[in-house]
């Protein structure tokens, strides 16, 4: 099955805690402290310094707050359906953000960038060094020379220990899902069936006859939308997922020609360790 088609619909509702305010401070201040907007010679290359890419921008809750901070974003995802979503925002904030519907592994740019963000786990859609490799080289040969890029990945400890078979459920009052797990240990990628049940009220015509009453006559017809009902529509994707390790992330942006800066524990900001479940990288292209 097709991952985020109805499921665009209801992922806000579902990432409410999703804490975008600090993802945003954390990326502002990285984007700040590597000089990413430093200024440039003349305006087009400023520009350039200035752009963001978003890749995998979802619903583009994320690239509106960078917007909102003064950068020139760009949100790249491969799902219409989030797209959609995404473009219902911006033309409520009224932003000028430019969303591309492209594959990360062959998205194409109409300039260079100052830097290049994934956050969310995006990375973990590719299942493949080869399709990580592919990405990390289009966003070597994107990005304005000094320019960083900055991403985060599930490991294979969150994966096999921290989710591994586990089922999650969830009851909203506008919608539940439920969430199965699936981990395969030697293709080291998590299976996750996702099932969702989205609340929707639906009005029906109540209809009455002519009759005496009374040695009078009562009217007949219907009235609209004169009882109401809750139903719930059930729809199920389909999602892959592969967790990776830190060494083989800084291996393949070496060999894509970037410069591994740092890495941290994404959720303590602190060290890495053996025990941490997602990871955020901070890489650099050099500057000629």
């Amino acid at each position: 099955m097709e991952a985020y088609t109805d499921f665009a619909g209801v992922y806000d509702i579902f990432m409410d805690e999703t804490p975008y305010e600090e993802w945003c401070a954390f990326l502002d201040a990285a984007l700040t402290r590597y000089r990413v907007k430093d200024g440039a010679a003349d305006e087009r290359l400023l520009q350039e310094q200035n752009t963001v890419v978003d890749l995998g921008c979802g619903t583009g809750t994320l690239t509106e707050l960078l917007a909102a901070k003064g950068y020139d974003m760009i949100g790249i995802d491969n799902s219409q359906e989030m797209l959609q979503r995404a473009i219902e925002k911006k033309e409520r904030s009224g932003l000028d953000i430019l969303y591309l519907l492209q594959d990360m592994r062959e998205f194409e740019l109409y300039g260079a960038a100052g830097a290049v963000v994934s956050v969310c786990d995006s990375l973990n859609y590719l299942l493949t060094e080869e399709d990580l490799l592919a990405v990390f080289r289009l966003v070597e040969n994107y990005l304005y020379p000094g320019g960083v890029f900055i991403f985060d990945f599930n490991t294979v400890y969150k994966y096999e220990i921290m989710i591994g078979d586990a089922t999650i459920a969830e009851n909203r009052e506008e919608c539940s899902f439920i969430w199965e797990n699936y981990y395969d240990p030697k293709e080291e990628i998590n299976e996750y069936d996702l099932t969702v049940f989205v609340k929707e009220n639906r009005k029906e015509n109540m209809c009455y006859e002519t009759e005496m009453r009374g040695g009078r006559e009562e009217g007949s017809g219907c009235e609209e939308g004169a009882r109401s009902e809750d139903v719930f529509r059930r729809f199920q994707e389909t999602h892959y997922q592969r967790g990776y390790r830190l060494a083989q992330m800084r291996g393949l942006l070496e060999k894509a020609g970037l410069t591994f800066l740092e890495a941290a524990d994404a959720d303590t900001r602190g060290e890495v360790t053996p025990e941490s479940g997602r990871i955020v990288v901070t890489a650099r292209k050099e500057s000629a």
